[in-house]
């Protein structure tokens, strides 16, 4: 396990140090939630034009329940692992760029980031699929992105975001099954 921990560390600072004081602002606004809203929003009119205002609250509650999902999934391994952020980490200190103002949180496995975005584009394409063939490219691509901001302002290893991402799309999968097989394959 040893041999894998030094690898991540070692790949996290390869990747982190590859970034640029051009490119921060960009990265800042990928990995903060918030600047994603209007997205959210239009993702909202799409779901309602789609399926109307019956299935746009079952939908939602569906959302609603992965995201909190993940985000307690993500919170109960972090305290049950322990492993401190890049940012928290003395040994590390100044041999990384940490780009975010705060390095909010103690410990970092796995990427709750990831984790939520990947759930979402997973959940989102089985939704799309048949009316949007390739959306999960650009679904895929946008929770990509904010996976690897994580790395590239400093506060997740590499196998932070892997394992969150992987987590994210089993459990985006899981509720789209569950959600198929609750309605029979009216969504």
């Amino acid at each position: 396990m040893e041999r894998v921990i030094k690898w991540d560390v070692e790949l996290f600072l390869y990747l982190n140090n590859l970034g640029s004081p051009k490119f921060d602002s960009f990265w800042l606004f990928i990995t903060n939630e918030y600047y994603w809203i209007p997205t959210y929003f239009l993702i909202f009119l799409i779901i309602l034009e789609k399926y109307g205002w019956k299935k746009v609250f079952l939908i939602g509650l569906s959302i609603g329940l992965m995201i909190l999902l993940t985000d307690t999934l993500s919170s109960l391994v972090k305290n049950w692992i322990q492993r401190p952020r890049p940012c928290r980490n003395p040994e590390l200190e100044g041999v990384f760029r940490l780009v975010i103002e705060k390095c909010r949180g103690s410990y970092c496995y796995f990427s709750a980031h990831a984790s939520n975005s990947f759930s979402l584009a997973t959940y989102l394409a089985f939704l799309f699929y048949k009316d949007y063939k390739y959306s999960y490219l650009l679904l895929f691509s946008w929770a990509t992105l904010v996976s690897y901001s994580r790395i590239y302002v400093g506060v997740h290893f590499p196998l932070d975001v892997l394992s969150g991402a992987f987590t994210g799309v089993l459990i985006g999968w899981l509720f789209t099954k569950t959600q198929k097989y609750i309605l029979k394959g009216n969504i």
